[in-house]
């Protein structure tokens, strides 16, 4: 496993939409691997394969519900309610900004070993549902925040110091 670099808002890539994945390969193993320790090493719950550079549809989640959730060629087939909240992209670092999503959401998609599944999420995990599918179709959150993108960085260092 590698910790892969992150493309940062303004790379081409993030503006594509991705090719679904027909087959599970040893290459393709190994980037869902790579996914999920480049999502924990930058402290992020989701992330999207676009975001390292790969434009397939592929999506790593772990948003500390005890699950990692590994989503292939995914496809939202319900949604409910709304959140309101802020949200922040592991490609736009030191940003947020408040957005509203679904409250509920159902997604088909295939597991690492490509077998369907559906997997239902609330709150947080249908955030980062929305969030990561977004990416598969070349958009990023700041397509829908409410006003303006607030820097986080300050905060962050009034915590640690």
């Amino acid at each position: 496993m590698a910790v892969r670099q992150i493309r940062i808002m303004g790379d081409e890539i993030l503006t594509k939409k991705c090719k679904p994945v027909k087959a599970m390969n040893e290459r393709t193993m190994e980037l869902i691997e790579d996914m999920f320790e480049t999502m924990y090493q930058a402290n992020g719950c989701g992330l999207a394969a676009p975001q390292v550079g790969v434009l397939k549809q592929i999506v790593t989640i772990d948003v500390d519900d005890g699950n990692q959730y590994v989503l292939i060629n995914p496809e939202i087939t319900a949604a409910d309610g709304s959140q309101t909240g802020y949200e922040g992209c592991l490609s736009l670092p030191g940003k947020s900004g408040i957005v509203t999503r679904p409250n509920y959401v159902k997604v088909k998609a295939l597991n690492e070993n490509m077998e369907p599944y559906e997997l239902e999420g609330e709150g947080l995990l249908a955030r980062a549902i929305c969030h990561e599918c977004a990416h598969l179709e070349g958009r990023m959150y700041v397509e829908l925040v409410e006003g303006e993108l607030v820097d986080t960085a300050a905060d962050e260092e009034e915590i640690t110091e």
